[in-house]
């Protein structure tokens, strides 16, 4: 049975080779995981993610394997400084990877990618019976010419001519019917006025009447359209889950990001700082609406705090040097969650949101993509 497992089969070409090199150093030492734990000073947990690819190591971790198996520490660094870079790159991919997911699973739930034909139908019908109710009674105007139109059911229901008498007076005080003579040309201009006025006012008049009888006759016509237009309900955290995530929101308050399934792919990284040589960092998961902090470089005892939603959580760098604290729920904008940390040393710092890059994902994080 081999000792070693298979290096995840994404993981960079420079990472592989590293891990490679960490393990034939610990191989030619004959020296278990647990004895390299006890002679460099991190625990047997923290060893076997580095020596699987699933943790890039501090240098300290490095330099002290170097030391314990007689190794020239300079060779090493050279290998994890080309290592840390290749895995800062992965997780900038990583992160711009799940923006895009996330973009397209807010688009799908919205509705921008699906057609409504259930909203067309009763913006239409209500715009064409606006568009006839206005049309209609302007061309009855007194002092208009009608234009032809076809022959259209007369309904019952609706205001005629009759309910306003006041109309039927002005078009009998027409200038035609009113001058025996031919008039002059003072008269035409004020009698063409009296006939534009009466018209726009007639039309206003007939406008406004007509659309309160369409209102009234057809008192579903408004509710419908909103409740059609209205986008359809975004899935439950429940079915939106992907696979190996376990939780969501409120129900993630306290818990391991990693055990929930929160961490790896599914995380961000909005902001970062330092505490003296400490690295402090806000991870926000998307998916479960949660954050944490992560703090690492750290010396033994250095400690990071995060609070948000009315929760607060805190974590001691171990002596690897790195720690992250349990989860709280984030409602709003994770660029505004901040992480504190301070050093043994008294040493404060706090974490200011990252930069945008040009493909709008923050910039990656220097430590695990596992969390």
């Amino acid at each position: 049975m081999p000792r070693w497992k298979a290096l995840p089969e994404e993981l960079d070409p420079q990472v592989r080779e590293f891990a490679g090199q960490l393990r034939r150093l610990v191989d030619r030492s004959g020296l278990s995981v647990a004895a390299v734990a006890d002679a460099t000073g991190y625990s047997k947990t923290s060893w076997e993610r580095y020596l699987n690819g699933r943790l890039l190591p501090p240098l300290r971790a490095v330099v002290a394997l170097a030391e314990t198996t007689g190794a020239q520490p300079a060779h090493l660094t050279t290998l994890w400084e080309l290592a840390e870079r290749a895995w800062s790159r992965a997780e900038m991919r990583q992160d711009v990877t799940m923006e895009a997911i996330s973009v397209a699973q807010a688009r799908a739930a919205l509705g921008w990618d699906t057609d409504q034909p259930a909203a067309e139908p009763p913006a239409k019908g209500a715009k064409s019976a606006k568009k006839s109710a206005k049309s209609a009674p302007a061309s009855e105007a007194p002092g208009t010419a009608a234009m032809p139109q076809a022959p259209q059911p007369r309904r019952t229901d609706l205001p005629s001519a009759a309910d306003f008498p006041e109309w039927a007076a002005a078009a009998d005080r027409s200038p035609a019917a009113a001058a025996p003579a031919a008039p002059s040309p003072a008269a035409r201009r004020g009698s063409r006025g009296r006939t534009v006025m009466f018209a726009v006012v007639g039309a206003v008049g007939a406008a406004l009447v007509a659309g309160a009888a369409v209102l009234l006759l057809n008192p579903g016509t408004g509710p419908a359209k909103k409740e059609a237009t209205r986008p359809a309900a975004a899935p439950s955290a429940e079915q939106a889950l992907p696979a190996g995530v376990r939780c969501t929101g409120a129900g993630c308050v306290g818990k391991d990001p990693e055990d929930m399934g929160c961490g790896g792919q599914h995380a961000i990284t909005p902001s970062r700082g330092k505490a003296g040589r400490a690295v402090i960092e806000v991870r926000y998961s998307k998916v479960c609406h949660t954050a944490w902090a992560r703090i690492s470089r750290a010396a033994q005892g250095d400690q990071a705090t995060l609070s948000a939603g009315g929760h607060s959580a805190t974590a001691r760098a171990e002596r690897d040097g790195a720690a992250y604290t349990p989860m709280v729920e984030v409602t709003g904008d994770p660029a505004k969650v901040a992480a504190c940390g301070t050093t043994v040393a008294g040493v404060k710092g706090c974490s200011r949101p990252v930069p945008a890059t040009p493909a709008g994902a923050p910039a990656p994080s220097a430590g695990s993509a596992a969390r």
